[in-house]
């Protein structure tokens, strides 16, 4: 979409598109609420900075509309842009099985020991590299862990908004 349809969109309609970006409430009006924009990077920064304000609770809430790395059947809940934008961050994700017994492991021993869902911004990275992600961050205490949470849902939301509004 160009960042001049974006900046003409109904409110309910722009609230519609950074949905799917992320689902965190606050950050979907108060972007919404801040058109027109005069540049993509005058948005990208104002996204940027509404990531700073989001509470434990907003992330909490967002990471249960992400499907777990590599799982296939959660993707159906999914919007068909989130869908999309959810097959290119993990295009190159491809699990042999060993890798896939590898990965469920590791995101039940993850759930176990923090309560919610791996979260890793996916866009370049191999079933392998998300593995070794995933092994080190089960190393962190559960406040080091939320901060990594928090930087990993920022940046795919923002990945997301590059992506989806043209200059």
């Amino acid at each position: 979409m160009q960042l001049s349809e974006f900046n003409q969109l109904s409110e309910t309609q722009a609230q519609e598109f950074l949905k799917h970006c992320v689902h965190i409430s606050s950050w979907i009006r108060d972007l919404a609420e801040q058109r027109p924009y005069p540049s993509k990077h005058t948005l990208i920064n104002a996204a940027q900075k509404q990531t700073e304000t989001w509470t434990w609770q907003d992330i909490k809430a967002a990471l249960y509309t992400h499907p777990r790395i590599g799982e296939q059947k959660a993707k159906k809940d999914l919007s068909a842009q989130e869908q999309a934008f959810s097959e290119k961050e993990q295009a190159l994700v491809y699990q042999d099985v060993a890798t896939t017994d590898a990965l469920y492991d590791a995101n039940l021993a993850y759930e176990q020991k923090f309560g919610f869902i791996f979260l890793i911004k996916a866009v370049g990275l191999t079933s392998m590299d998300i593995l070794n992600a995933l092994q080190q961050r089960l190393e962190n205490d559960e406040d080091t862990e939320k901060q990594v949470v928090h930087q990993q849902l920022a940046g795919i939301a923002l990945h997301r908004l590059e992506q989806g509004i043209e200059a």
